[in-house]
């Protein structure tokens, strides 16, 4: 039985070299074919040409070029597909959001609202409060959403005005933009940037974490 095994071992060896060869040979071997093919295109015209620094084997996207934060990570080419100031935007209310959860998601572990069922794993929060909470929190981000943007809540509309700044709503109840400089601006810029990617990591690790092992985290 083992030689049996053996024999169709080499067999399907040999075959798959067969196959492998035939496909070889069936290449063009004249370079300008190769050219010409439609196969072989030039990169397109938003890559800049070099290899991204934080994903080294994708060129470097372009349109990233200039804005605050950028690594040039773009592996899916969202940056091709979409405005960039609507990209930011989604990124630093997505960032900020996700701070939020974090510190709530800890927060949910030790801390009850008086009236509300002590919850000892945050993801059984939502189920505790019912749909009609969470509908609520829906309702007031579009509200918040619809408000700060004038209206313009959709891709085509949200910056008709050029001078709107992504994610600048006129928010600031602690001064921290007060009296600093362009420079000192760009840091809490990043500062913030830096944080809400990092807290979308970290909530959807929370998250997860307590999916798959059934415990509280902190």
């Amino acid at each position: 039985m083992l030689k049996v095994l053996m024999i169709f071992g080499v067999l399907g060896a040999v075959s798959g070299f067969n196959i492998q060869k035939s496909f070889l040979t069936s290449l063009p071997t004249n370079p300008t074919n190769l050219a010409s093919s439609k196969a072989v295109e030039a990169p397109p015209a938003a890559t800049t040409g070099v290899m991204s620094k934080s994903v080294p084997f994708l060129l470097a996207p372009s349109k990233t070029k200039g804005w605050v934060g950028d690594v040039e990570f773009d592996p899916f080419g969202f940056s091709d597909l979409f405005e960039m100031k609507w990209l930011r935007e989604a990124e630093l209310k997505h960032g900020r959001a996700a701070m939020l959860a974090t510190v709530g998601f800890w927060q949910q572990e030790h801390l009850t609202l008086p009236g509300m069922t002590p919850v000892p794993i945050s993801i059984d929060a939502p189920g505790v409060v019912g749909a009609g909470v969470m509908l609520q929190i829906i309702f007031w981000g579009g509200v918040m959403e619809f408000w700060t943007n004038g209206g313009n809540v959709t891709i085509e509309t949200m910056f008709e005005d050029p001078a709107r700044v992504p994610g600048n709503i006129g928010f600031d109840p602690l001064g921290f933009a007060t009296g600093k400089s362009a420079e000192e601006k760009e840091r809490w810029e990043l500062r913030e940037l830096k944080n809400g990617r990092l807290a979308m990591l970290a909530i959807g690790g929370m998250i997860h974490q307590e999916w798959v092992t059934g415990h509280a985290i902190f």
